[in-house]
């Protein structure tokens, strides 16, 4: 049986450290990306190349059904797969106020957000389930974040994502503990990468964070990857349904 990890938004940020720190443990990697220029899946890939593993990158919209099945479908036909790692790792959502502004979020906004960072874990997950790629020993494992309890200006979609996606892992953990296979979201302190920039009020957050952490540092995508590093060999199902805080002490001293 070959083990890979399916990586949704792997091509920066936590995705990318992932993708390499499987690579270095014998993982294959299939990732799917959006927004990443080719060269910079090139250097991605690069930095994989020297690891005896197979990885295969996808540039697709993750919430299209029918490019979803396509890559589910590629996978089954490696043939002896079993999916060790799916990572819902996308950041991507709409930043506008709810009330007071021009532009406030409307429908299409809020729709596009929670598909994007919240129910295609669920669709992804029935498919991968459904394909017998999920096995006894499997870990699915969905980022989230303190936005999911707390509010930025601005933040009110992906908020209600995180929220929501917390949720999607408790139930998906009651509905999948039968077959072996864990469950949990990982709640990342304020972390530095390109998309936490994108958020309007990010100054802000970076001075709470430094500010309340007790590590007096913002929370880096290796710091993730150390911890998932550990499930690697861990076949149990037993951690189930968490909100894993990775975040240096930072959510409890703030």
């Amino acid at each position: 049986m070959k083990d890979w990890a399916l990586i949704l938004g792997a091509s920066s940020g936590i995705g990318a450290e992932l993708a390499i720190r499987f690579a270095s443990k014998g993982i294959n990697v299939y990732g799917i990306y959006l927004r990443k220029k080719q060269k910079d899946i090139e250097i991605l890939k690069n930095s994989m190349s020297k690891f005896d593993v197979d990885f295969v990158f996808k540039k697709i919209n993750a919430s299209n059904e029918q490019k979803m099945k396509e890559v589910v479908s590629n996978i089954k036909k490696i043939g002896g797969v079993r999916v060790k790692f799916f990572i819902h790792s996308i950041a991507f959502g709409t930043l506008k106020s709810m009330i007071g502004e021009s532009d406030n979020l409307n429908k299409k906004n809020i729709e596009m957000t929670m598909d994007t960072m919240c129910n295609n874990l669920v669709y992804w997950s029935q498919e991968l389930y459904k394909s017998n790629l999920l096995k006894k020993g499997s870990h699915i494992l969905a980022m989230t974040s303190a936005g999911g309890r707390k509010n930025w200006s601005n933040y009110g979609a992906i908020s209600i994502a995180k929220a929501g996606i917390e949720s999607v892992c408790r139930q998906l953990s009651l509905e999948l503990a039968r077959d072996g296979i864990s469950v949990n979201a990982i709640q990342a302190g304020v972390t530095d990468t390109n998309a936490l920039k994108k958020i309007p009020s990010y100054q802000h957050m970076v001075t709470s964070a430094l500010n309340n952490n007790p590590h007096k540092r913002l929370t880096k995508p290796s710091d993730i990857a150390d911890f998932i590093e550990l499930m690697i060999n861990y076949e149990s199902s037993w951690m189930t349904g968490n909100v894993i805080r990775l975040d240096g002490g930072e959510d409890i001293s703030g």
